[in-house]
């Protein structure tokens, strides 16, 4: 298989000592003794960490693991952000920050700093071995995890080069039905938006029954309007969101915390890298799908 290079990435994004180390959830540095996956390591104290906040790409739930396939499968893109978290990982000291909750897996969902400063999270996202994927209990430094994914799908690197985490196109509500029980982003223009009851919903199509519908429930409304954010300031806009594709009336992503969305203010450049592949035959195109839901 070849090997991926790993680009140089700006200091800005990965190097946080000031902010992350102003709430360390650990007192003293831990070796991490194993890699699991590419955002799961395990601490010299024996407790595993899932990286809070990122997803990095997986085999498909019923492929086993990147490491020990069960179909005898090789999944180019998991392998390559497991070896990335170890080159970053592997028998390196880390610090916890931040409150560090426990998955329903039994894993503590943290942001990791090395001794030198370099933040994990940051620096799995800026190469493209992951994306963001908060919650509304994990949703810390989103921004600047969200700048180093652009960083990332701008240039191509990684996962983007894969149609399977193309950013698809609210417009193309077949897809987005095929995409279904999936963790997806979804560009598009918001044509309306009605509130009602204290929720919301965004159509991006002329057809409520039938098109594309994000759905921000009563708990979400009050943390968007925490956020300082109206959703009628979207009407009109090119807006992207992620989350899971369900099915109500079309395809529908239901909102759990303002970080889902974000306004772009300019036709991101996504759709033209991602159109672009080199001829022969790519492994960075295997069908890997995202880790099931927390």
């Amino acid at each position: 298989m070849r090997r991926v290079p790993l680009p140089l990435v700006p200091l800005a994004l990965l190097l946080l000592c000031g902010l992350l180390l102003a709430g360390v959830a650990s007192a003293e540095p831990l070796r991490v003794t194993a890699v699991l996956d590419g955002d799961t390591l395990e601490l010299e104290d024996g407790r595993q960490v899932r990286l809070a906040g990122i997803e990095a790409a997986k085999p498909p739930r019923n492929a086993g693991s990147a490491a020990n396939p069960a179909d005898g499968r090789i999944w180019p893109l998991a392998e390559a952000a497991t070896r990335a978290l170890s080159d970053l990982a592997l028998d390196r000291r880390v610090l916890l920050h931040g409150p560090a909750p426990v998955d329903r897996h039994g894993r503590l969902l943290a942001h990791l700093v090395r001794e030198d400063g370099l933040w994990l999270q940051s620096a799995l996202l800026v190469r493209g071995m992951a994306r963001v994927h908060t919650r509304p209990d994990v949703r810390a430094y989103a921004a600047e995890m969200l700048a180093g994914e652009d960083a990332a799908r701008n240039a191509g690197r990684g996962l983007w080069r894969s149609r399977v985490y193309a950013v698809r196109e609210a417009a193309d509500a077949d897809e987005l039905t095929r995409d279904r029980d999936s963790y997806q982003l979804v560009e598009g223009v918001v044509l309306a938006v009605s509130k009602g009851g204290g929720e919301t919903w965004l159509d991006f199509g002329a057809d409520w029954r039938n098109d594309v519908t994000v759905h921000i429930g009563r708990a979400a409304m009050r943390e968007v309007t925490r956020a300082g954010i109206d959703p009628l300031s979207y009407e009109g806009r090119r807006v992207r969101v992620r989350g899971w594709i369900t099915l109500r009336n079309g395809p529908m992503i239901e909102i759990t915390h303002p970080e889902q969305i974000e306004r772009l203010e300019r036709e991101p450049a996504s759709a033209a890298l991602l159109s672009a592949k080199p001829d022969g035959e790519d492994p960075w195109d295997e069908d890997e799908a995202e880790d099931d839901p927390e």
